[in-house]
């Protein structure tokens, strides 16, 4: 239970509306008498009928985190009132979406870099290099491209699954772990 049914001290909530602390007072098990400013926060916002009506109406095993609830939402709102608790989440997507990216990039230099480091190719490989790093275009002109290919792909995701781990040239680069 709490600490008001072991002491004469009056539940935070108690305290806070000046009224005795009861026994079987709604309030004293979530809003004990060392966190006044809880219940001040959840009063504001909410008002203290409102918050009994709901502990009330919760299963017990739930109230403490339906206060819980209340108390967060409470401390945001007195923060931001405009939007709550919910301009703190909308900050953290967007913080997850740019640590994605970053993520993302600095897959892709992994990639790219895996890709650069692959062992020279053998001697009976080498001709079959040749062949594929130089091709000749429609107009009979001929280009040397090296693994930079793969990358000028316009289709050619360094995240996506269906990458594959494949650096384009016939080569898997190595397991990274």
């Amino acid at each position: 239970m709490s600490s008001s049914t072991y002491s004469n001290s009056p539940c935070a909530a108690c305290k806070f509306l000046r009224r005795k602390c009861l026994p079987d007072c709604v309030f004293a098990p979530y809003f004990p008498p060392e966190e006044p400013q809880k219940f001040a926060n959840v009063h504001k916002i909410f008002g203290a009928s409102n918050v009994s009506k709901l502990l009330n109406e919760v299963q017990p095993h739930q109230r403490d985190d339906a206060v819980n609830s209340l108390a967060y939402e409470a401390e945001a709102r007195m923060k931001d009132p405009v939007y709550g608790c919910v301009g703190a989440i909308s900050i953290l997507q967007r913080q997850v979406i740019k640590l994605q990216k970053e993520l993302d990039a600095t897959n892709a230099n992994l990639i790219r870099y895996a890709c650069t480091e692959i062992p020279a190719p053998s001697q009976s490989s080498s001709s079959q290099y040749a062949r594929r790093s130089s091709s000749t275009s429609h107009d009979g002109s001929s280009s040397t491209s090296s693994y930079g290919h793969y990358y000028s792909n316009p289709y050619f995701s360094p995240w996506s699954n269906s990458h594959n781990g494949s650096c384009g040239d016939g080569h898997d680069k190595a397991e990274f772990k």
